[in-house]
């Protein structure tokens, strides 16, 4: 996924400043006990590093499938320097949750070589809603947080790059 609780640790994120930039939140709503956390990690992270709430624009679709979609209309629509979509896919009894992964990593792939800016792939793929409660703001902290910290670092990385 996005950062490294490793990084996180060292400070790498502490550098970060989201202050001036605008931010797309795409969330699926299927699985929303989990995807309100992360949504709610994202902001804060955002927040706390130095995003304005205007700064912030929020769109739900109703399932993970639908992220890509959204995350394409987001930045054809708006004016924002990365889109941030979050979901979550749980394991069940049948291989829908394969074609659903594989799905939205390829569609968020494809968005970020085709718009050259950042799409970030915020969506847990567990095998039950524990690990997901566990990863959206639980023991293992809140992969919504991380996947904002990995936006404000790639649009930083595309800025850096565009002034050589």
């Amino acid at each position: 996924m996005a950062t490294t609780r490793a990084e996180s640790s060292h400070g790498v994120n502490s550098q970060l400043t989201a202050k001036g930039l605008r931010f797309g939140l795409v969330v699926a709503d299927f699985n929303q006990e989990v995807t309100g956390q992360l949504k709610a990690g994202a902001i804060q992270a955002l927040q706390d590093h130095g995003a304005l709430e205007d700064d912030i624009i929020c769109r739900h679709v109703p399932g993970s499938i639908e992220l890509t979609l959204g995350a394409q209309l987001m930045a054809e629509h708006l004016n924002v320097d990365a889109v941030i979509c979050l979901g979550s896919v749980i394991q069940g009894e049948t291989r829908h949750f394969d074609y659903v992964c594989d799905s939205v990593t390829q569609g968020i792939t494809q968005l970020n070589l085709r718009y050259q800016m950042p799409f970030i792939f915020g969506v847990l793929t567990t095998d039950n809603q524990q690990q997901a409660l566990d990863r959206a703001g639980g023991k293992f902290g809140n992969k919504g947080q991380e996947a904002a910290e990995t936006a404000i670092r790639m649009v930083a990385l595309r800025q850096d790059l565009e002034q050589q």
